[in-house]
């Protein structure tokens, strides 16, 4: 439920919800490619995205996994209204509320509690990814590894290995020669 971490009335829960379109999105289908303009915010009621980047060399860089009840966006395009470098896609077939930034603006203007939330979200995702980016600097790949199953449980029965190896920044060499240490332990 999108209500989680939010305390909302009924009034503005259903005038969020009534801002928002709803979309079916198959596996492997993209909301957003590289070159588009984000012109939503996403919350993942069921299903699972990804955020990526490919580089010069057509190798993919993930650099977020999406689980159901949570959100996503591609931040700097959204505010900016810039063309994204960025990909946002299903990996498994989804159902996304999308509000585009007007929608999304007027109720920030009207609903104090979703302007709160949506600020502490921003200020918990800079932090987040402060973090991610010092550990995938300063953790060996074991640590990476370790870090990364704690933090989605169950994540790799959905996703295949060498998108777990680009999300921690490894090779899928080192990625399985990890797990298989630990399973002889």
């Amino acid at each position: 439920m999108m209500q989680r971490g939010i305390a909302l009335s009924d009034r503005d829960f259903a005038l969020i919800n009534a801002a928002a379109t709803t979309k079916h999105v198959r596996k492997k289908e993209f909301i957003l490619k590289a070159g588009e303009i984000c012109r939503s915010k996403l919350f993942i009621n069921h299903g699972f995205l990804r955020t990526y980047r490919m580089d010069a060399d057509g190798n993919e860089h993930i650099l977020q996994f999406s689980p159901e009840l949570s959100w996503t966006t591609e931040g700097e395009s959204y505010a900016n209204v810039l063309p994204s470098a960025y990909y946002i896609e299903a990996l498994e077939d989804s159902e996304v509320l999308m509000w585009t930034k007007d929608n999304f603006d007027q109720l920030l203007a009207v609903i104090p509690a979703l302007k709160a939330f949506s600020e502490q979200f921003i200020f918990d995702n800079l932090h987040a990814s402060r973090n991610r980016l010092y550990k995938a600097i300063s953790s060996s790949p074991e640590e990476k590894y370790e870090e990364f199953t704690q933090t989605f449980p169950g994540i790799l029965q959905r996703v295949p290995l060498r998108m777990v190896a680009s999300y921690l920044g490894v090779s899928l060499k080192t990625l399985t020669r990890i797990r298989q240490a630990q399973l002889q332990r």
